[in-house]
């Protein structure tokens, strides 16, 4: 028994039309089994292709992300979507991080993020701002809660990055942000880089003169510190 391939509307009629034509002559007939089967070849392929098609890893971070201070391509996302490539992961990085912004302005732009993008892997490195500004932590960790629920709620895996501050802003401030990274990760059982400038924190000459953002030198480390964690939430798209 013979039976018309399942193709677009188009195809479909185009196809019917000619099933329904009286075809006496043979080589007619052979013709439009060759017409059936190249369109059926051709809507197979293309449905190969979109499955082909590299899933979305996307950042959400602050200016450490979004490479402040350097030449184009040099920051640690860059290096990231390099690295990926390289290693022929089926991920493509869409880079969504902002200079200056904080968890409230993250946790405000995520949703049409993860509409838009619909990504399988999330990174979230927010909070530094918070921190330098002296901001509630109570505040900032309310908001990466809300970022990693909605990140959970699209069925996305997170990656939490976390940051230190230094010791000026006092024991009990500094001990509560920092702890912060590690009680959401645990809390909402996702992957957490505890510390992202682990290593080299102290290394001045591996800061830009402001003291905050790293040199270009410093984004292969930043990358390093990152990649254990990330690495295995790309062996496989979902």
């Amino acid at each position: 028994m013979s039976m018309s391939p399942i193709l677009p509307g188009g195809y479909n009629r185009t196809l019917n039309a000619c099933f329904d034509t009286p075809m006496p002559y043979p080589f007619l007939r052979r013709r439009r089994a060759v017409l059936a089967a190249g369109l059926a070849a051709l809507c197979l392929g293309a449905g190969m292709a979109r499955a082909a098609e590299p899933a979305v890893l996307l950042v959400v971070g602050d200016s450490i992300s979004a490479g402040y201070g350097l030449p184009k391509g040099a920051g640690w996302v860059d290096l990231l979507a390099a690295r990926i490539e390289a290693q022929h992961l089926p991920f493509r990085v869409v880079n969504a991080s902002i200079s200056g912004d904080t968890t409230a302005g993250g946790r405000a732009r995520l949703p049409a993020l993860l509409a838009q993008h619909k990504p399988a892997v999330v990174v979230i490195e927010l909070g530094g701002n918070d921190g330098l500004r002296g901001g509630s932590v109570k505040a900032a960790k309310e908001n990466l809660d809300a970022m990693l629920g909605a990140v959970e709620k699209s069925r996305a895996r997170a990656v939490l990055i976390g940051m230190r501050l230094p010791p000026n802003y006092g024991p009990a401030y500094t001990h509560e942000f920092g702890a912060m990274y590690g009680e959401l990760a645990q809390a909402h059982h996702v992957a957490v880089v505890p510390f992202l400038f682990e290593g080299f924190g102290e290394s001045s000459e591996l800061f830009q003169p402001d003291r905050i953002h790293p040199t270009a030198a410093a984004q292969p480390k930043l990358l390093d510190n990152i990649w254990p964690v990330l690495a295995p939430l790309l062996a496989k798209p979902r």
